[in-house]
């Protein structure tokens, strides 16, 4: 019972010190002052500067296309990686291809970005959205090959064979069998990509050129000449985009559990 209180305080002192400095981010971006020092009143001003801020407005929404571009190619590609290494019929190769993909989770992002700056200028490519598309789309990769894995490690293999048995071809028992069956792996890939592109900032800051940035990249630079308070109000709307995002995943992932539980409930009221 003691260990159960103390698991119980562990848990609320890290929820505390991840969501309190974004409690006080978000309080004072309705301040009517201009600093986070001293509470002068209620205040929307920072809202209305933000939405007339036509150049910040304009790399948000670069931002969001770049990172709802770079996720879906990541999750297609991630996804097919996945199939590859699930269907190797040695173990060993499995998990040589398996450490191969985990080293670049959890490589620092600064390598990363270094590596690209330096493959990009050896190959004369240009810095600009595209570059920063191709980073984003490879450290993606490796985040939906980890989400999809599992998945088709859970999948009852016999499907397939029942699926084969029944006459189905390779991209039938691909399409009706396999993909449904781990379709939430795939979506978890695809929002985890999202949201990993939208806050990215050490490896967009290497590979980005001078008529391309994103917002991580946009709000440093504003930063090192002080903090602004639109900062704290374009802060806010990004948190409640991701919030909304969460919400949307699981209402997602746990439709098609509905089904299931009223067969189950009608089951159970039939016995």
């Amino acid at each position: 019972m003691s260990q159960f209180k103390w698991s119980h305080l562990y848990l609320w002192v890290v929820f505390a010190l991840l969501y309190l400095p974004i409690g006080f981010l978000i309080v004072y971006s309705f301040n009517s002052g201009d600093v986070m020092q001293g509470w002068q009143g209620f205040s929307w001003s920072h809202y209305q500067e933000l939405l007339g801020d036509a150049h910040l407005l304009e790399i948000v929404l670069d931002t969001l296309v770049l990172a709802l571009l770079s996720s879906t190619l990541a999750t297609a590609i991630g996804t097919m990686g996945a199939l590859w290494i699930d269907r190797q019929p040695r173990e060993l190769t499995k998990n040589f291809l398996l450490s191969l993909n985990n080293i670049l989770l959890v490589s620092p992002d600064v390598i990363i970005g270094a590596s690209f700056l330096i493959l990009f200028t050896a190959l004369g490519f240009s810095l600009g959205f595209v570059s920063v598309l191709l980073a984003h789309i490879a450290f993606s990769i490796p985040i939906v090959v980890l989400m999809v894995l599992p998945r088709l490690r859970e999948m009852n293999q016999s499907l397939i064979a029942a699926a084969r048995d029944l006459g189905a071809n390779s991209w039938q028992v691909l399409s009706q069998i396999v993909l449904p069956v781990i379709f939430p792996g795939i979506l978890a890939g695809f929002f985890m990509a999202f949201t990993y592109s939208l806050d990215d900032f050490a490896v967009t800051f290497f590979v980005t050129g001078n008529g391309f940035t994103t917002l991580s990249v946009e709000i440093y630079s504003r930063a090192r000449q002080g903090v602004s308070l639109e900062i704290n109000a374009l802060s806010t709307m990004m948190f409640l985009v991701s919030l909304l995002l969460v919400l949307c995943y699981y209402l997602i992932a746990l439709r098609p559990k509905k089904p299931a539980a009223a067969r189950r409930r009608r089951q159970e009221a039939n016995s």
